[in-house]
């Protein structure tokens, strides 16, 4: 496609001479009927591929704005989805919202190389965009929002040290915690098993919904070695997590829209 434009633009004068030549072609053609028949499969063929290959250059500009649609819709979507499934039955007409809203955002800074990465959004405080919101891909978690500017927001990855996530076992609801293996890459550890747990190569890790940053069941990763200890202590396990951080483009910022109300009630708890 590059070459492709390179060469209308180093043959812009000739290109146009040519466009002009097929548009009197074919207006000649349209005035007469006989030639109109002759003629309709080559004119056909020859302003096919010089429409189908503007329609590539023109396509090729508008991938940035379509893709940023398609994240404006994948958000929609969530809200909806979650809105939906809180409905106790199908004859329940009023639907409540959901407590948790998605918002599209574009990763325009990203590290996977250091001790502590982080990510750079391109929503801020203008957005809505707060602290302590969580962050994720199409297939999982990502990371948690930990600064905010007008317009853009900083998020430490879950490839950091400091990252530290609350999660369930999906297929028995054991809780148990996530943190980045930082001798592995990309990969992550499961702590906190107890010993009686056993888990299988393949098996689904989850949020556990017990913060405020993540809502209950979001995909964090798989495991892929599990690690029994003896003497009865906690065992451990290797993770993969769901979230190519490689390829991380676009995301979502997670706001929980009831979340002062659950810290103030946390709050009064406290102080009784």
């Amino acid at each position: 496609m590059r070459n492709l434009l390179t060469f209308f633009l180093k043959h812009q004068f000739f290109s146009l001479f040519i466009l002009l030549e097929i548009i009197s072609f074919v207006l000649v053609i349209n005035s007469f009927s006989y030639q109109r028949m002759l003629s309709f499969n080559t004119a056909s063929d020859v302003s096919g591929a010089v429409f189908n290959t503007f329609h590539g250059v023109t396509s090729y500009f508008n991938l940035k704005e379509k893709n940023r649609q398609l994240l404006e819709e994948n958000g929609r979507l969530f809200n909806m989805l979650l809105a939906n499934t809180l409905a106790p039955d199908s004859n329940y007409k009023e639907k409540e919202d959901s407590s948790f809203q998605y918002i599209p955002a574009t990763v325009i800074r990203n590290t996977v190389n250091h001790a502590n990465n982080y990510m750079v959004l391109n929503k801020g405080k203008k957005q809505g965009i707060q602290t302590e919101m969580g962050v994720m891909s199409d297939n999982g978690i990502a990371g948690i929002i930990i600064g905010v500017s007008e317009n853009y927001s900083l998020a430490m990855s879950l490839l950091n040290t400091h990252a530290h996530i609350s999660a369930r076992i999906k297929k028995n609801d054991q809780l148990v915690n996530v943190v980045w293996n930082e001798n592995q890459g990309q990969l992550g550890k499961v702590i906190d098993i107890s010993a009686h747990i056993m888990l299988d190569r393949g098996d689904t890790i989850v949020t556990s919904g017990n913060s405020f940053i993540f809502p209950a069941g979001l995909n964090i990763g798989t495991i892929y070695k599990f690690q029994k200890t003896k003497n009865h202590e906690l065992n451990k396990a290797g993770l993969q997590f769901c979230t190519d951080f490689n390829s991380l483009h676009f995301v979502y910022i997670i706001q929980d829209l009831k979340k002062k109300e659950k810290l103030k009630l946390l709050e009064d708890v406290n102080n009784e």
